[in-house]
């Protein structure tokens, strides 16, 4: 790694440079950018071998920044031809909200010998106090700056909303979005997918063809005549009307025509927000922005307003008991139940909403006295663990990756490469406490994969968590002898840690100094 008097001589290095542009100011334009980074090559005597570039994309994370990505990928793989990598300055390397994320990605590069460089900085990235105080002062700056462009941002959208204008989003089935001048000219419709290009321009609804709209309106005297979502869909379907998107209608598709304002000319925005990228919410109504009679409407007011009645009233909200009365009535009328069933039944919530309450099926039916003829108590184990697979693995490259080693996935066979050496396999096994009280593990492996380390993470009674890890070797490795207990004996416990701190460190890679 070049030490801070590396940086005074770094003639006949070789680097790659990263560029990023958002849509913030043109200073800040690729060009400008690698133009700087040009000169400053050139003045220290490195010669740039690799361009990085992500134009027209946010800081805020590094999801949606390919060129950040393969950068770093590279940086992690055996073999990289540059030592350094220059970027413009400080926030070009990222605006994260946490400026701790953007230290684990230059920590991650310096951990492979690679340093960075922010060369239009007035300071060194060598390490030395100054420049680390400099730096931690600099990423909380950019991260200061995506919060405070955030509120603004958002305070113009409202002031754009509440003018009458649209903001963001789909038309929707039966509307088309028109694109106005700064005098409120028309310029033309906006096909689907399309978005407006002048700073000045506006976006409002207008009706659009005449069959769409006719649709939009017989789907509402449908549901005032009693037709419940789930069969309008059936009937559009039948009678082979395209959908927005061209697929076939559903339940939820006809349910958003019914419920969104739009329709009768509201413009409605902050339904739900994505602020900084971090996490999507759904606000609640108090906290949306409304403009009333923003768009011609194609629906009459009345109708809506009927309509939102008899949905408030189905979709009241019912305490437990009551949740658990209308299902005792279900198994009363049927003598079974499942979640389709559920599903079908216009007058109880869906399915969903008892797992939500009750944290799964299998506890709502319990509580009213049924018990399924097979035990599908695996079904709801088995989805948790499908959701929970991916994270896991993601935590585990990441953990390699800030270690100083490099994860790909191997071929199409869902095991892991750790730095073009060596595969790993994650096997999660689901724990299912004995009557007695204590706790077994369910343990699948796919003989066909052969890895040369498998990792078994065993789950804790509730299935939600590590309990503990077993990290075997293929050399010692034998699938019919698996950790089924909390104890299985010396042989194997000698494999068994609390985490995986031990494997992370193995997995990384430190850069060898020359010898002089």
């Amino acid at each position: 790694m070049p030490s801070s008097s590396a940086y005074k001589s770094a003639a006949g290095l070789r680097a790659a440079q990263y560029v990023r542009m958002s849509t913030e100011h043109q200073r800040y334009s690729t060009e400008n950018q690698a133009s700087a980074i040009a000169d400053y090559a050139k003045a220290h005597g490195i010669e740039i071998v690799r361009t990085y570039e992500d134009a027209g994309k946010s800081g805020l994370t590094l999801k949606g920044r390919p060129g950040l990505q393969r950068l770093l990928n590279d940086v992690q793989a055996p073999g990289q031809d540059f030592e350094l990598i220059l970027v413009y300055d400080v926030s070009r390397w990222g605006r994260f909200p946490d400026p701790d994320e953007a230290a684990s990605y230059v920590h991650a590069c310096k951990r492979r010998g690679v340093a960075i460089v922010y060369c239009a900085e007035p300071f060194q990235n060598d390490g030395s106090l100054p420049s680390s105080i400099m730096i931690g002062l600099k990423r909380g700056m950019a991260a200061e700056y995506s919060r405070e462009l955030s509120v603004k941002v958002f305070r113009g959208a409202c002031t754009i909303v509440q003018h009458g204008f649209r903001q963001g989003g789909t038309a929707g089935y039966g509307l088309r979005r028109q694109l106005l001048d700064e005098q409120r000219n028309p310029k033309g419709i906006l096909a689907r997918g399309q978005q407006k290009s002048i700073q000045t321009d506006r976006v409002v609804l207008v009706p659009g063809p005449i069959d769409e709209r006719h649709v939009v309106q017989r789907i509402y005297e449908l549901f005032l005549r009693g037709s419940p979502e789930r069969v309008i869909a059936a009937v559009l379907n039948r009678e082979n009307i395209a959908s927005e998107t061209g697929r076939p209608w559903s339940r939820g598709v006809v349910h958003q025509i019914l419920t969104n304002e739009k329709y009768i000319g509201n413009n409605v925005y902050n339904r739900t927000s994505f602020k900084l990228k971090a996490q999507h919410v759904r606000n609640p109504p108090e906290e949306w922005v409304r403009r009333a009679d923003a768009f011609e409407a194609i629906v009459p007011v009345e109708q809506f307003l009927q309509v939102r009645q008899i949905i408030a009233e189905r979709c009241r909200h019912y305490d437990d008991d009551q949740l658990l009365s209308m299902l005792r009535l279900l198994l009363s009328r049927h003598g079974a139940l499942s979640g389709l069933m559920i599903d079908e039944e216009e007058a109880l919530p869906s399915s969903s909403a008892y797992r939500s309450r009750f944290g799964s099926l299998l506890r709502a039916y319990k509580l009213v006295g049924y018990t399924p003829a097979r035990d599908y108590a695996y079904l709801e184990i088995n989805r948790a663990l499908r959701e929970m697979y991916p994270t896991i693995v993601e935590h585990m490259s990441r953990q390699i990756q800030a270690s100083g080693g490099h994860v790909q996935p191997h071929g199409n066979t869902g095991l892991l490469l750790v730095n073009g050496e060596f595969t790993a396999s994650l096997v999660v096994a689901p724990c299912k406490p004995t009557p007695a009280g204590g706790m077994r593990w369910r343990i699948r492996f796919d003989a066909g994969l052969q890895p040369d380390v498998t990792l078994v993470t065993r789950l804790d009674a509730d299935n939600r968590v590590p309990y503990d890890y077993y990290v075997f070797p293929a050399l010692d490795f034998s699938q019919s002898e698996q950790p089924r207990h909390t104890n299985n004996g010396l042989w194997l416990d000698l494999y068994r840690t609390d985490d995986l701190h031990n494997f992370y460190y193995m997995a990384g890679r430190a850069p060898l100094k020359e010898s002089a």
